[in-house]
């Protein structure tokens, strides 16, 4: 999906102000007076990022954003905070969320944080990817390539995985090349590093 914006503020003014000035600075955005409206409209699919006032009918912003990771959305938020609001929104960022905007602010800051973020939620997407990627290649691992593979995630010699694998050490060769060839990685450091990012393999070593 594209990119947008994900305004949520109670205020009519706030979000026709800010819903015009990111309109005309070319992003795409979607605006809700409540909670429940994003809730209901927003899933794990979308991407770009979310623009939270602190304060909100029916919950708080602290509670939305607890809502919004249940639900697996994981784009970037950026709260909007009145001065009485701050110790709120420290408290969001250190919950996750990506930064805080004090009213009244200024276009170019609200401008340059919202860059930001849809930035980081492209960085996110990317990465997202790469690991679904790798997922995919090691389901075309035959059980015999994983064994092998398994060895050398632990760091083992050749020698070694042969020994333990009962087959000889060019036997074992030829199957590390073919895992380094399936999962699409020039060497073994590569493969180590990519698969011990994926959900399987995460905990391996631990």
């Amino acid at each position: 999906m594209s990119e947008q914006i994900w305004l949520v503020d109670d205020e009519e003014d706030i979000r026709e102000a800010v819903g015009f000035l990111l309109g005309t600075a070319g992003y795409s955005v979607r605006t809700f007076a409540g909670p429940s409206e994003l809730l209901a409209e927003v899933t794990p699919a979308h991407r770009g990022c979310l623009l939270l006032d602190v304060r909100l009918p029916e919950m708080d912003g602290l509670e939305l954003q607890t809502r919004l990771r249940e639900a697996g959305v994981n784009m970037p938020i950026l709260f909007i905070s009145g001065h009485g609001d701050i110790p709120m929104a420290v408290r969001a960022v250190n919950a996750g969320a990506l930064d805080f905007l004090e009213k009244p602010f200024d276009d170019e800051t609200l401008l340059e944080r919202v860059a930001r973020a849809l930035e980081l939620d492209r960085e996110q997407a990317e990465h997202v990817a790469a690991i679904g990627d790798i997922e995919r290649r090691l389901g075309n691992l035959t059980p015999r390539e994983r064994e092998v593979m398994e060895h050398m995630l632990e760091g083992k010699l050749n020698k070694i995985i042969a020994a333990d694998l009962g087959m000889s050490v060019r036997t074992v060769e030829v199957h590390r090349a073919r895992v380094l060839e399936k999962l699409g990685v020039r060497n073994s450091s590569e493969m180590v590093r990519k698969v011990l990012s994926t959900e399987t393999y995460r905990d391996w070593l631990v």
